[in-house]
């Protein structure tokens, strides 16, 4: 099974992009992140038009995440249980967001994440973010205790990058977020429940992530934020991977690149 993840960037502006992508990348499921629309606004035929079944979750024109599958989708959920909400107002009922998709897709457990931003480090959505992903480290981990043997990946857009190599330039990151030491700690607390980052080891040295603003991309001046994270029985199917950078290329195309997971 071949499966690919995305930070898309808008679906509607790039359906035509990722359908070619999925037609040349020969992609079984694909989770998509940031589509930026509701649900009645997700392009879907297009994607029902080559024969994959659809589920996507958007509120607004911010956030949303989809799941797409030519093997299968069932079990949809919109939010993992007990997952934080947020508003800027801490008076008002703190909302879920549109910010994870969860499908099973050929007896994997598909989830696809938009993890919050984090902004600013002393901005409430930087608590925000690290509530969410404890939360979710707690889910996961609670999901390998039941079943050892689950096939589980959380796939998506992570807004970390975990370590200095996943950066143009440390000291330009200093005192931001998506490199502060509870964000990295946020995420390498996944490894410490039992699971397992399955794409760098297959593609070193990449980004997955340019800027738009400041010719990032031509002056090679990336993150590495998009990560597959897969439970061991899972992790043991990954027979390679690789980051489709010719995807941030050309008129139109998102900031992020493509991550693809080939399982065996």
């Amino acid at each position: 099974m071949r499966f690919a993840t995305w930070n898309v960037n808008s679906a509607r502006a790039r359906v035509d992009r990722i359908t070619a992508f999925l037609e040349r990348q020969d992609i079984d499921v694909l989770a998509m992140q940031e589509t930026k629309c509701k649900d009645a606004q997700f392009p879907a035929e297009r994607f029902t038009e080559l024969g994959y079944e659809v589920a996507h979750f958007g509120l607004s024109q911010w956030n949303g995440v989809a799941v797409v599958s030519r093997v299968g989708l069932t079990d949809v959920e919109t939010q993992f249980p007990g997952q934080p909400g947020f508003h800027k107002d801490p008076e008002q009922d703190q909302a879920v967001e549109a910010r994870a998709l969860g499908a099973t897709c050929d007896g994997v457990r598909v989830w696809s994440l938009y993890v919050p931003n984090g902004r600013e480090l002393d901005d409430p959505h930087y608590t925000y973010k690290l509530d969410w992903l404890a939360t979710l480290r707690d889910q996961a981990a609670g999901w390998l205790a039941q079943d050892g043997s689950a096939q589980v990946m959380l796939a998506g857009d992570w807004n970390v990058a975990p370590t200095d190599d996943d950066v143009w330039d440390p000291k330009f990151f200093e005192g931001k977020t998506h490199t502060s030491q509870p964000e990295r700690d946020a995420f390498n607390a996944f490894a410490d429940a039992g699971y397992v980052e399955v794409t760098r080891a297959h593609t070193p040295d990449q980004y997955t992530y340019w800027d738009y603003t400041q010719l990032r991309f031509p002056k090679k001046e990336g993150m590495r934020i998009d990560f597959a994270v897969c439970s061991p029985a899972l992790a043991a199917r990954v027979t390679g991977a690789s980051i489709d950078r010719e995807e941030r290329k050309g008129k139109g195309a998102s900031d992020h690149a493509p991550v693809i997971v080939e399982l065996g």
